[in-house]
């Protein structure tokens, strides 16, 4: 697992952020960015996507088993939502 910043991606938008990361070899991107499936057209995409509802870490700590387990269900060009109740 490597963050945007790690990889020197941070200036990056959403589309040239999707072409970098699928080009390098990644096949998830998990971001908290709840716009993207309104900014960015998807469909097409190597890349699968977990959106997580909520960007408070004791929150997605608590969870982060489930977490896991929806990210090893997730097949190629899939988008999810992860609520955070």
């Amino acid at each position: 697992m490597d963050t945007v910043y790690e990889q020197g991606w941070s200036d990056l938008e959403n589309t040239s952020l999707l072409q970098a990361a699928e080009e390098a070899g990644y096949d998830l991107l998990v971001t908290t960015d709840q716009n993207l499936k309104y900014q960015q057209n998807l469909r097409g995409r190597k890349l699968a996507i977990l959106v997580l509802l909520s960007t408070s870490w004791p929150r997605l700590q608590v969870r982060a088993q489930e977490i896991r387990q929806t990210i090893e269900t997730m097949k190629p060009g899939e988008y999810k939502e992860f609520a955070l109740e």
